[in-house]
């Protein structure tokens, strides 16, 4: 099929990509027109093998970790090698919930672009002009250019530097075009939005109470002295030290939300309760998952919107 949408996704966040697997489907009267596919790391091996390596990330030397939570996103740019460089593909994180009909977008005029995406928020978008790489719509016959491994391999050469690689900051700008925000709502769900990105680790809603195992930035350039205390916490106490627990989601309509899919998949057999216990076991799903789901309202039915909300 020459329309795809790949969820890119590594062991901690595998129930996520599971779920946004079958929310793309669930929500599109057109689930018949398009593929889904799930890229996992455990088939690159070239990711493994640079286990404890340093790589350059906008400007800091840092280790690379297969176990990091977002050790995925270098498999990003695998999509127009996957697809024979020609036809159409999304790639998304696996944090990433439709809720709208994605064909809406696999389909559209691109205007000749290689790349349709968003700008990331705050500093990252506003100084830095970083577009956000989490949901990309790709022409992949304008992208023969990519190849993943080849750019993720240049990183420990120091060859390239990865905030820049990973904000696209390596593309000719006449080839990106931009889409509207609401294919990459950043923790907001609206009567607007078509898909939700729960982007704030710290609140994903599936993630509540669990120890944090994520590194933050290290580099802040409005304010470069608390860049030097998280590298300083790195060095002295290691890379999650200090960083607390995963908190609720402030909106509790995108946990209802994810808890309703997540039923479905139950139901459904997409996911299974011993694949659930075993995921929590390893601190991959918050513990108190089974009981979210007890008290959490079912989903209206497709096509109908998930969620009653406001405009």
């Amino acid at each position: 099929m020459d329309h795809c949408v790949f969820i890119h996704t590594n062991h901690k966040q595998v129930v996520g990509a599971l779920v946004a697997q079958y929310a793309l489907k669930r929500n599109s009267p057109n689930a018949d027109r398009f593929d889904v596919k799930i890229v996992h790391t455990r088939d690159y091996p070239w990711l493994a093998e640079h286990e404890g390596r340093m790589y350059l990330r906008d400007g800091v030397e840092r280790v690379w970790l297969n176990d990091d939570l977002q050790s995925f996103t270098p498999l990003r740019f695998t999509p127009p090698e996957l697809m024979g460089y020609s036809g159409r593909a999304i790639v998304i994180d696996p944090d990433i919930f439709a809720v709208g009909d994605v064909w809406e977008l696999l389909n559209r005029d691109m205007g000749g672009k290689a790349i349709m995406c968003r700008m990331r928020s705050g500093p990252k978008g506003l100084i830095d002009k970083c577009y956000a790489s989490s949901v990309m719509l790709l022409d992949c016959a304008r992208l023969g250019h990519w190849n993943a491994e080849e750019g993720f391999r240049e990183l420990f050469a120091f060859k390239r530097d990865y905030q820049p690689w990973i904000c696209l900051k390596l593309e000719d700008p006449e080839s990106i075009g931009f889409f509207e925000q609401e294919w990459n709502d950043f923790d907001r769900l609206t009567a607007r939005t078509k898909m939700l990105h729960n982007t704030r680790r710290k609140t994903q809603p599936w993630k509540t109470g669990l120890p944090t195992d994520w590194r933050p930035a290290e580099r802040f350039r409005l304010f470069p002295p608390l860049g030097w205390a998280m590298r300083a916490r790195r060095k002295l106490l290691g890379e999650y030290a200090l960083l607390g627990d995963y908190k609720r989601h402030p909106d509790p309509n995108q946990e209802r939300f994810f808890f309703g899919l997540l039923k479905e998949c139950l139901d459904q057999g997409i996911v299974t309760e011993d694949m659930l216990r075993a995921e929590m076991s390893q601190n991959h799903v918050r513990h108190d998952a089974f009981e979210v789901l007890e008290k959490v309202e079912p989903l209206a039915p497709a096509p109908a919107p998930p969620l009653e909300l406001p405009a």
